[in-house]
């Protein structure tokens, strides 16, 4: 017969026991979860070298067409036309086609935080990916006004703020204020998103329409937007909508001055952008409006005059 000591001494080991197992449960499910987590976070696209080569790419990418679209837009405005603005889009339009056509099969084509985040948001990328190219879009931004501060004389640099977003102007060139920038700024992106992402993001419509129809729609709904937002407002010291706020921290970085007024419009603008048109896609409708007979204006009258006639005949 065992002592009541020794009965509570094995009592004590099993509570020891259970207390133990309850923990190493716990632990495991919270690794459980953390690996999920990890997993779902696309951890793991840290150590893969496609990620990093596509990444390479963003940012070969994104220095290459800030330094070609700035200098483009910039030699537009320096032309004798009387209007020049109205060459902006046209500009906007041929560049960004280029670019797409080259970098949509290497690594996306997104070149910039808008488009990475919504590819992050509709579950295309995992969201290392997209911080690993958000980076490398800032530091491409950032590499490609480095260049272009390098060659333009400071006097063009001070006129055209080095080519960045500018929104608040000084003395005779107001600008905007910063809520109406905001509010064109969402706008804008929204306009782009609803028109060239819904098409680029379609699997069905990519293979219909093939790679070059797919970024000129992407590419003409940018230039689209360039245009409304240069024109709407007419107000000198406004640069017009940003799109991309990788193309508005660089030159703010090495210029600064008034491109940090309002700088922060060409972010928050454009990610709200990517939330609502986010939630308009979860309602978006699932099937295709085809045309067909059943509702046809002509041939409802048919079918109801031809049900009367023979109600009539049936009466007769």
């Amino acid at each position: 017969m065992e002592s009541p000591e020794s009965c509570k001494s094995t009592h004590g080991d099993r509570e020891i026991h259970v207390v133990h197992m309850e923990s190493k449960d716990r632990n495991d499910a919270y690794l459980d979860k953390t690996r999920l987590l990890m997993d779902r976070m696309g951890a793991h696209e840290l150590y893969s070298v496609e990620v990093w080569r596509a990444a390479l790419t963003e940012l070969v990418a994104t220095a290459t067409l800030m330094f070609t679209l700035t200098a483009s837009i910039i030699s537009c405005l320096n032309s004798h036309e009387p209007d020049p603005k109205l060459l902006i889009p046209f500009v906007v339009f041929a560049i960004v086609f280029l670019f797409l056509m080259t970098t949509v099969p290497l690594s996306g084509g997104h070149m910039s935080p808008v488009f990475s985040f919504i590819a992050t948001l509709r579950g295309l990328i995992s969201p290392t990916r997209a911080a690993i190219y958000v980076l490398a879009q800032c530091l491409g931004s950032i590499m490609g006004f480095i260049i272009i501060k390098s060659v333009m004389s400071p006097e063009a640099a001070m006129k055209y703020s080095l080519g960045g977003c500018t929104v608040v102007g000084t003395g005779a060139a107001p600008g905007l204020a910063p809520a109406a920038a905001l509010v064109l700024e969402f706008s804008c992106t929204f306009v782009v998103l609803f028109v060239g992402v819904t098409v680029a993001f379609d699997p069905k419509r990519c293979e219909e329409h093939g790679l070059t129809i797919v970024c000129m729609v992407v590419a003409g709904a940018m230039g689209l937007v360039v245009f409304v937002s240069t024109t709407v407002t007419g107000q000198p010291g406004y640069a017009g909508v940003g799109l991309n706020p990788a193309r508005c921290l660089g030159p703010a970085l090495l210029q600064g001055g008034p491109l940090w007024d309002g700088h922060w419009v060409f972010w928050v603008g454009p990610f709200i952008a990517c939330i609502v048109y986010y939630g308009y896609c979860k309602n978006m409708p699932t099937g295709r409006l085809l045309m067909g007979e059943e509702y046809d204006f002509v041939h409802s009258i048919r079918v109801v005059c031809g049900r009367r006639q023979s109600q009539e005949a049936t009466k007769l």
